[in-house]
């Protein structure tokens, strides 16, 4: 038969062909192994309990949980980080999730004063300064405006912190877990704030938290009515408790102490509110004791995921997956880059699934592992051409003694046994 057809039959021979010599044959002979043994093992020869016994019905799990076998999937903080855990910080964990949205039970939360439980009914959200009417919604009110869905990451600027003066936390939901990404349902806050209408000296936005500390952050105007919304949805559902419930802000790419949650109020006004607090959070310290001023936007950056700390290779030599994850503030990630022996060669990886503005995107590479000695790194490139920087380029630029904004190239070191450790080359 002449024409595509036989030409796409033949390309398939061709490639079936070559995919059974050099590293390919590795996976064949591998999957014959699997065949032979599958002929004696019980698990396959033999009939299971989930094979002979009913399951629970469909009643029996009126609010889906996961499976039994990943209970083990969960946030975790760090006890000595902060003095009580009311004001402190979990982990995502990151080595466990795939694709780019994290499962709304394993957002990593943050808190100042603990986690606010407010009945929708009793919410309300308050607009006042320089507005041309000071106005009070309900959580009706707000679910009247038209709505929008937007996946945005949202990311902590202490995230990496304990990383700027040497290697310190050994696994990837430490070093990188103060970040997640979600579908965020709600309202555009420049409807909100167009029904209020905001005075021509208004430059400034203060938003307000009901939550025991009164949360208040500062937000530039121009930004506050460029993309942000009031959300009370994640992935579809209900924001839950620790992420703000019933009302959050969502400030897409910058820092995320700027997304207020249990938000109750928004305040317009002419300057920044001088919050103590506020001050150490928009800064960040350079070697020379000057300071960056106003640093909202998470620069671009990038982890590899597995295999890493918590995820170390089990199955031994021959092919492997890497996986990672990638984020900028500024836009879209262009480009992810992987070294396997620290940076003296570096290889483009595979980006899949959705591309999208100030959001996380999975990046994978496949290779052959020998069983030698690996130096693990990944480097994010994002649409606006800005490269994630190593360490030292970070503390050479401001000093070791940052806490904040970290997006330096992380190093995992794998040994001949497949075990992984964080740490630092030059």
């Amino acid at each position: 038969m002449d024409g595509p057809a036989s030409t796409k039959s033949a390309s398939r021979r061709s490639f079936l062909k070559g995919a059974l010599t050099g590293g390919a044959a590795i996976a064949a002979s591998t999957a014959l192994v699997g065949r032979a043994g599958a002929q004696s093992d019980p698990l396959v020869t033999d009939i299971q309990d989930w094979n002979r016994y009913l399951g629970e019905g469909v009643d029996a799990r009126p609010y889906g949980t996961p499976s039994q076998f990943e209970e083990h999937v969960v946030r975790r903080n760090v006890a000595w980080l902060t003095s009580d855990p009311i004001s402190s910080v979990n982990f995502t964990p990151l080595h466990e999730l795939e694709g780019i949205i994290t499962p709304n039970g394993l957002c990593f939360e943050r808190h100042h004063a603990g986690i606010a439980e407010i009945a929708p009914a009793d919410h309300r959200l308050m607009i006042n300064g320089l507005v041309d009417q000071p106005l009070i919604f309900t959580m009706d009110d707000l679910k009247r405006f038209p709505r929008e869905n937007k996946v945005y990451f949202l990311e902590c600027a202490a995230n990496s912190g304990m990383e700027w003066r040497g290697a310190q936390l050994n696994g990837c939901q430490y070093t990188h877990g103060m970040v997640h990404c979600v579908m965020y349902t709600g309202v555009s806050l420049r409807t909100i704030l167009e029904e209020a209408g905001v005075k021509a000296n208004g430059s400034w936005l203060l938003a307000e938290g009901a939550d025991a500390s009164a949360m208040t952050r500062s937000i530039p105007m121009e930004k506050a009515l460029d993309d942000c919304m009031v959300a009370f949805a994640m992935n579809g559902e209900a924001l839950r408790p620790e992420q703000g419930y019933p009302l959050r802000l969502v400030v897409p790419g910058w820092e995320g102490n700027m997304w207020v949650k249990w938000l109750r109020r928004l305040e317009v006004g002419d300057q920044p509110w001088h919050h103590r607090e506020e001050t150490s959070k928009y800064t960040d310290l350079l070697s020379n004791g000057k300071a960056r001023r106003f640093t909202w936007v998470m620069e671009v950056k990038s982890v590899i995921t597995n295999p890493s700390p918590q995820a170390p290779i089990k199955h031994g030599r021959g092919h492997t997956v890497l996986s990672g994850l990638a984020w900028s503030g500024n836009g879209t990630i262009k480009r992810v880059d992987v070294t396997t022996d620290g940076g003296r060669n570096w290889h483009q990886a595979r980006i899949d699934g959705p591309s999208l503005p100030m959001a996380l995107h999975r990046f994978y590479y496949e290779f052959d592992w020998d069983g030698s000695e690996l130096f693990l790194q990944s480097r994010a490139i994002d649409d606006k051409g800005f490269v994630q920087p190593t360490k030292d380029e970070l503390r050479t630029a401001r000093g070791p003694n940052s806490i904040y904004h970290n997006n330096g190239i992380q190093t995992w070191h794998v040994d001949s046994d497949g075990v992984i450790e964080n740490v630092e080359i030059s």
